[in-house]
């Protein structure tokens, strides 16, 4: 049984952090949704009362609000907290340099961040998504000037492909430039294709997992069924079966799975969220899953996931429902054919 203050270090760096981590996306409702400042209060007190010390936002979250609150109700534990954050997400929609991972944009925005969370430092910085335009390696050597300059601790990335972040990784190596030490993705037993190449090469590059979205946008929670299946994807979504279904969650493969979810919940005695978050922490590779409430009591149902144990049934019965296609070269070189040709009649243990 894990708790909160089971703390682990992220990736090779030297920072500890809970095995969850607190999503405040759901802190404001500018967007229509989401938790009152109150609410989100509550919230935010329940987590740190409860040992958890990684609490994750950015720069666009409802408009600004889930900073501006993060930063009032961190005021008077500043320095037990650690504050992830993230730049790239435009501040301005007609304006090019707004967003995207360029130094402008970056500097700009964590200007910004710094002002919303009423703080001197950032303690992890998260590049959030890959904008396609900006080299890697201007990218990295902005990160590490803020890195330098004390206004940002410890950088990580998010949303990108994996031989940008293994380039850039090792750029800074090399150079002697602060590296990365987490990468944030979609990961779950809906989303598993990150395990083609992201999680192996996180892995092998010192980066610790923060996964997003561990309940594929819901859909394993269970409270979805065919019904909910949307007509039409490419709509405007306008609720969050919508969104669900415009993530590539709520599809029929994703309710099979959930069903699988949902069963082993049944067995245990415990909700299918929790199973779900549950899930995700027993690959090694994962460092802290981030989840989110729009209530007090929904975080702590989803905090209760540490409690979870799955035996190896249960694993079985999730992983074989969920089961990614690795493609190619992962399922060409795993062939008995292939291994027979590079290993002959010979076995070799890793350790």
């Amino acid at each position: 049984m894990a708790e909160l203050t089971d703390y682990r270090l992220l990736g090779r760096s030297g920072l500890r952090v809970s095995p969850l981590s607190l999503g405040a996306m759901t802190f404001g409702d500018a967007w229509g949704w989401g938790a009152s400042k109150d609410e989100a209060r509550r919230i935010f007190d329940a987590y740190l009362d409860g040992g958890g010390n990684m609490v994750d936002t950015a720069n666009i979250y409802t408009d600004g609000q889930s900073e501006s609150f993060l930063g009032e109700f961190v005021r008077d534990r500043r320095d037990s907290v650690v504050i992830a954050t993230k730049y790239a997400g435009t501040r301005n929609p007609s304006d090019p340099n707004a967003g995207g991972g360029n130094r402008k944009s970056l500097v700009t925005s964590v200007e910004a961040s710094l002002r919303n969370l009423n703080t001197d430092y950032i303690d992890l910085l998260y590049l959030h998504a890959w904008d396609g335009l900006t080299p890697g390696e201007e990218v990295i050597a902005a990160l590490g000037e803020l890195v330098r300059s004390g206004k940002v601790l410890y950088l990580g990335i998010s949303d990108a492909p994996a031989w940008e972040i293994s380039r850039m990784q090792t750029i800074a190596e090399l150079r002697g430039w602060p590296t990365l030490s987490a990468l944030q993705v979609e990961y779950s037993l809906i989303e598993r294709t990150t395990e083609r190449d992201l999680l192996p090469m996180a892995s092998g590059s010192g980066l610790g997992i923060v996964p997003w979205s561990p309940l594929g946008g819901g859909v394993l929670t269970g409270k979805y069924t065919p019904a909910d299946l949307p007509e039409d994807v490419t709509a405007t979504p306008r609720s969050r079966s919508d969104h669900a279904a415009a993530g590539n969650s709520l599809t029929t493969r994703g309710l099979e799975v959930a069903n699988v979810v949902v069963d082993v919940a049944q067995q245990l005695g415990v909700t299918p969220a929790q199973v779900a978050i549950a899930w995700t922490l027993h690959n090694p590779v994962v460092t802290s899953t981030l989840v989110g409430a729009r209530t007090a009591e929904q975080l702590q149902s989803n905090l209760a996931a540490l409690d979870v144990e799955l035996s190896d049934q249960h694993l079985t019965q999730l992983d074989d429902v969920s089961a990614p296609d690795l493609g190619f070269p992962h399922e060409f070189l795993a062939r008995p054919m292939v291994q027979g040709v590079i290993h002959g009649h010979t076995r070799t243990r890793r350790r």
